[in-house]
């Protein structure tokens, strides 16, 4: 099992979706731990901790993606 960190920046149409829940309930065998947050009315960041097989996890960064959510890789273990 892979666990793999990304950071999510979303835009400010995007702040009030439930982009995580969604993807949560689509790729049912990647399981999702936000590390840290910070959401405000027009603004929202957070770092996302994703385990599973890594070609779900690919599937699953990509399908937020596609929500319109912006997704960096955290190449260094900064959460912990």
């Amino acid at each position: 099992m892979a666990h793999l960190r990304f950071h999510l920046r979303f835009p400010e149409d995007k702040i009030k979706e439930p982009v995580l829940c969604q993807i949560n309930r689509e790729f049912t065998k990647v399981d999702t731990n936000i590390r840290r947050a910070d959401v405000r009315e027009k603004t929202g960041w957070m770092d996302v901790e994703f385990a599973g097989d890594p070609a779900e996890i690919e599937r699953a960064i990509d399908g937020i993606r596609k929500k319109g959510v912006i997704v960096d890789p955290i190449e260094l273990n900064v959460v912990e």
